[in-house]
C-alpha cells in the first residue's frame, strides 16, 4: 500500500514540501547487536506521536500549525505496562485510525511480550519512547541528535536495553 505522508496536510503545504528537495544529511547508522538476539533486552521507540494521556502532555500541534515547517522534538515516555486506553496521538501527519485499532501498528508493546514469553528476546524495557516524526520541511534532526536522542539512549542504558526497535510512523 502506498503512503502518502502529505495526505492530512492541506494542499498547499503539501505541495511546498513535495516539491522542495534535500539530500540526506548523515548515513543510515548501524551497530551490530551485542549479544544474541535471546539475551537481548529490547527497548521500543515510535516516530508516531504517542503520548500517554495523563501523565505527560501531546505534542505541540498548535505551534506546527501556526508554523507548518516547524515539528516538535520533544519525546514521551510510555510504560510499557499501560492500559492501551491510556495512549493518545498528537500527530498531524498520519492516519489515526488504524493505530486507535491497534496500539502494536506504532507501539508493538504485545508483539514484543510474546516473543518474550516465548524466549525469543531477553526481555523488554520497561519504558518505550515516542517522538512525533515530522521535524519540519527540510527535515532538522539537530535537536534530536543532540538533545533528545542522547536522553532517551541514557535513559534505556539506565534499564539494561541491548538493542532498540524503532518503529516509524
Amino acid at each position: 500500500m502506498p503512503v502518502d505522508s502529505f495526505k492530512y496536510l492541506p494542499r498547499l503545504i503539501a505541495m511546498f514540501y513535495q516539491t522542495t528537495t534535500r539530500e540526506a544529511e548523515y548515513p543510515i547508522p548501524w551497530t551490530p547487536l551485542p549479544l544474541p538476539v535471546e539475551e537481548c533486552t529490547f527497548g521500543l521507540v515510535t516516530s508516531g506521536g504517542l503520548y500517554h494521556k495523563g501523565s505527560e502532555p501531546p505534542f505541540d500541534l498548535e505551534r506546527e500549525k501556526q508554523e507548518p515547517t516547524w515539528g516538535d522534538p520533544t519525546f514521551r515516555k510510555i510504560p510499557t505496562e499501560v492500559d492501551f486506553d491510556q495512549i493518545r496521538i498528537s500527530h498531524l501527519h498520519i492516519n489515526q485510525a488504524m493505530v486507535l485499532d491497534d496500539i502494536n501498528v506504532l507501539l508493538p508493546i504485545d508483539r514484543m511480550r510474546e516473543l518474550v514469553d516465548a524466549e525469543r528476546i531477553g526481555g523488554l524495557a520497561e519504558n518505550a519512547y515516542s517522538f512525533m516524526g515530522f521535524q519540519g520541511y527540510p527535515p532538522g534532526a539537530s535537536e534530536w541528535r543532540e538533545t533528545y536522542g542522547p536522553q532517551v539512549a541514557d535513559l534505556f542504558h539506565s534499564e539494561g536495553v541491548d538493542c532498540v526497535l524503532l518503529t516509524p510512523a
